[in-house]
């Protein structure tokens, strides 16, 4: 019997504040990268846990999701070694609070960069990922819906 085929699940964060959106700058295997805060869904935990975890951890400050932006679903390959990874993103839109006093930043992550929709679309090239300028262009065309569309069933929670 083969495997079954099993994306990662990610979980990111579109942060627009004054007409600049929060990014991450980071270390990748791909060299220095600019991403949406975010990252994998961990065990016992909701998409939107994950998000306000995720969040806290890459810029050290709160984060309270209002809406999820879309779903997506991006294939990447890896170039230097040829690795095949499809991504399974829910991007969230909320708002932000105030950094945490001493909080460092995660391992990987160089510093936080508001910039511009102009400034993202001329920086593609330095994207992680294609689904950061999607993402963007999705929140700045009015996508949203409710958090209830999610549903984590309570036997998720457990696995913690």
């Amino acid at each position: 019997m083969q495997d079954r085929w099993k994306p990662s699940v990610t979980v990111a964060a579109l942060i627009e504040r004054d007409g600049r959106y929060l990014l991450v700058e980071e270390h990748t295997p791909e060299g220095l990268r600019l991403n949406n805060p975010a990252g994998h869904l961990d065990p016992g935990e909701s998409p939107v846990q994950g998000c306000v975890r995720e969040v806290l951890e890459e810029t050290a400050h709160p984060f309270e999701p209002t809406a999820l932006v879309g779903i997506y679903l991006s294939r990447f390959q890896r170039p230097a070694t040829g690795e095949d990874i499809t991504y399974l993103r829910l991007a969230f839109c909320g708002t932000l609070g105030d950094p945490v006093p001493g909080r460092a930043l995660d391992t990987g992550i160089v510093r936080t960069v508001w910039l511009t929709p102009d400034d993202i679309r001329a920086s593609r090239d330095r994207h992680r990922s294609p689904l950061v300028l999607q993402c963007m262009e999705d929140h700045l065309a009015g996508r949203r819906f409710p958090l209830d569309l999610i549903h984590t069933d309570p036997s998720v929670l457990a696995l913690r």
